[in-house]
C-alpha cells in the first residue's frame, strides 16, 4: 500500500476562516504570518485579545506551557491552540508532556497536524461539555 498525500492546504488543515482572530505567540516562522493574511487580517502577534479564534503557541520545553491557562481564557469557547514545536530527531518535547499540560490547564487534544517539514503542531480545545 502506499501512503495517501494530503494536498489540502496547511491553513484548510489548521481550521483558519475567512476573518478569524488568530494570535501567534512565540512562533518565529513568517511563512505563517503571509498563509494567514490569505484568510484574515485580524492577526495579533504576542498576546491574544478576548475572543479569539485561534492560537499559535510556539513550544519547546515544558516550560513555554505554562501559558496555556492564560491562553485558554482568551479563546472564544470554540476555539482552539495549535501547539507548534519540532519534530523527529530535535524535538524537545514530547506529545505526552503537552496534553498533560493541556489537561491541566482544562484543555484536550484533539488533532495533528504535520506544520512543516520541521515542525508538528497539536490542537488543544476547550472539552465540550466546558464550553
Amino acid at each position: 500500500m502506499s501512503e495517501q498525500v494530503s494536498t489540502r492546504p496547511l491553513v484548510d488543515k489548521l481550521g483558519i476562516g475567512p476573518g478569524m482572530r488568530v494570535a501567534i505567540v512565540g512562533v518565529p516562522d513568517a511563512s505563517l504570518l503571509d498563509m494567514l493574511r490569505t484568510r484574515t487580517d485580524d492577526i495579533t502577534k504576542g498576546s491574544p485579545r478576548s475572543a479569539t479564534d485561534v492560537v499559535f503557541l510556539g513550544a519547546d520545553s515544558v516550560e513555554q506551557l505554562a501559558s496555556l491557562t492564560v491562553l485558554r481564557a482568551r479563546l472564544k469557547p470554540s476555539g482552539a491552540i495549535w501547539v507548534v514545536s519540532r519534530k523527529g530527531r530535535t524535538a524537545t518535547l514530547r506529545d505526552v508532556e503537552v496534553i498533560a499540560a493541556a489537561r491541566a490547564a482544562g484543555l484536550v487534544d484533539n488533532k495533528v497536524v504535520s506544520f512543516s517539514e520541521t515542525h508538528t503542531s497539536l490542537r488543544l480545545v476547550i472539552p465540550l461539555g466546558l464550553r
